[in-house]
Order: C-alpha cells, then sequence, then structure tokens
C-alpha cells in the first residue's frame, strides 16, 4: 500500500478505536517499520483528536522498540491536556504487549501577538535536474527508499569512507501523494540516512533512539512533487552515538521544519 492509505487509515482512529494496523515489507527498514512512517501514522490518529484550528509545533518521538514488518499493532492516543490554546496528546504503537514507537505532540492555534522575528535561514542549491540518488543495493539498501527521491549536492553514499559528516540535498516522494499534508511531511523528513553512515567503510546497523521536530508556521502551499531542501550537520558523535540537527525547506525557499535527532551506530 502507499503512504496515502497508512495515514489516512491512521487518521480515522478517533472514529474506530478497534482498529489496527499491519505494514507492508515494501516500508521496511532492516526488520522493522520505516520510523518515518510509524511517526507520521502516529502524527495523523493524533490530530484527530484536536481542534482542526490548532496545528502541529512540536513533536517528540522516541523509538523504544523494534516494530516488525507484517504484524500487527495498535496505535493508543491520550489527551494529556487541552487548554485553551494549546493541546497535548500522546500516541504509542503497541505490537505484541510492548511499547515500539511513542510520540508526544504539542498542537497549538495561532494567537495575536507583538512578537514577531522572521527566520532567515536559507540555502543556495539548486533544484536537482538530475537526481544524484542513493543507489538501490540488495541486502543493504532499506526497501523503503524506494518509495523516495532523495538527490544528495553534498555528502556521500553510505558505507563508503566519506570523511563528511552531513547531508545537504533535495527530497521528495516517488509516486506523489494525492495532497502533501503535514503527515506527509513528518514521514519524509526521516528517509534521509543517518549522517554518520557515510562515514564507515563497510555495512552496519543505526537506529534513531529520539526525534524531535518542529514546525515553523504558517506553511504555503505546496504542490505533492515539490522538492523540499534539506540541509543536516552532525553536532558530536562519541560512543556509538550521534547528535545530528537539519533545517527543512519548501519549494519557496521558506524553512519549515527543524529536525534533531539522537543516532545509535553500531560499528
Amino acid at each position: 500500500m502507499g503512504i496515502d492509505t497508512y495515514l489516512s487509515k491512521a487518521a480515522s482512529l478517533h472514529t474506530n478505536e478497534q482498529q489496527s494496523f499491519r505494514i507492508s515489507k515494501k516500508w521496511a527498514q532492516g526488520r522493522t517499520v520505516y520510523g518515518g512512517l510509524s511517526a507520521g501514522m502516529l502524527y495523523s490518529a493524533a490530530k484527530g483528536y484536536v481542534e482542526t484550528s490548532r496545528v502541529l509545533r512540536s513533536m517528540t518521538t522516541n523509538f523504544v522498540g523494534p516494530m516488525l514488518i507484517e504484524e500487527d499493532f495498535d496505535i493508543k492516543v491520550e489527551i494529556i491536556r487541552e487548554g485553551k490554546n494549546v493541546s497535548q496528546i500522546q500516541a504509542r504503537a503497541i505490537q505484541q504487549g510492548k511499547n515500539c514507537v511513542i510520540s508526544q505532540f504539542c498542537f497549538a492555534q495561532g494567537r495575536t501577538s507583538k512578537i514577531r522575528v522572521v527566520n532567515t535561514d536559507s540555502h543556495n542549491m539548486e533544484l536537482p535536474k538530475k537526481g544524484n540518488y542513493i543507489p538501490q543495493i540488495p541486502k543493504v539498501t532499506p526497501k523503503f527508499l524506494k518509495h523516495f527521491d532523495l538527490s544528495i549536492e553534498e555528502g556521500g553514499v553510505p558505507f563508503l569512507g566519506k570523511k563528511s559528516s552531513h547531508y545537504f540535498g533535495w527530497m521528495r516522494y516517488k509516486d506523489s501523494p494525492e495532497v502533501f499534508t503535514d503527515a506527509h511531511l513528518v514521514s519524509i523528513i526521516d528517509a534521509w540516512p543517518p549522517t554518520l553512515l557515510q562515514m564507515l567503510n563497510w555495512p552496519a546497523p543505526a537506529s534513531t533512539v529520539s526525534w524531535n521536530l518542529e514546525f515553523l508556521h504558517p506553511h504555503l502551499p505546496v504542490k505533492p512533487n515539490d522538492w523540499f531542501a534539506y540541509k543536516a550537520i552532525t553536532r558530536q558523535a562519541a560512543d556509538g552515538y550521534g547528535h545530528t540537527e537539519a533545517t527543512i525547506w519548501d519549494t519557496h525557499g521558506k524553512a519549515i521544519a527543524l529536525s534533531r535527532q539522537t543516532v545509535a551506530v553500531f560499528d
């Protein structure tokens, strides 16, 4: 199934809380579900429990255990607190009675304020005319990457012993969604490989431990097949863990999201 099917089914949870979910091996990241898809589904489920005027301001996701491919799992949503302007929501993916993915969301509506600071982050990358994509290598490249175009401007293909530890480039869905939503944005941001894998000389597993994502509003309208610019740098890495941060821009050159990740590398 495509991304739209999974996100739509998760979005209907608030009207059918008894349903369960199962992800095809086409979205595999090793033996587990691609983290961007699971986080996107948790967002879609949580969004159904808040007023439409409240948009996602931030989300923190912890991948606390493996969520296995082609096995049923449940999504549980809890309203932690709902105030006049802000809703705090938690969503969990549960499989075989164990928590696999936990996300905490802050949804908030805009308010009148005299304070205004304009984001001036920019990039000088030109839209790709011919993508420098990550190659599909059997038993090395995760299957889920077939759903995305990731065009590398700076940085290297994983496991080729590069000295760099950053990625600059562009991303989009290979099969464009019917309508591009914030759930699609959540799901695509995690598609990039960890910045540290390009430094290794041989394949080694890696996994995101925690992921913090903040949305900068308002969002301008985008087309389903638009490219999004991505710049990720490594702030520090030691003892088998790396800390990265990234900025994401829409096709208009407007920064729309900030991302931070703690990644474990098992080399």
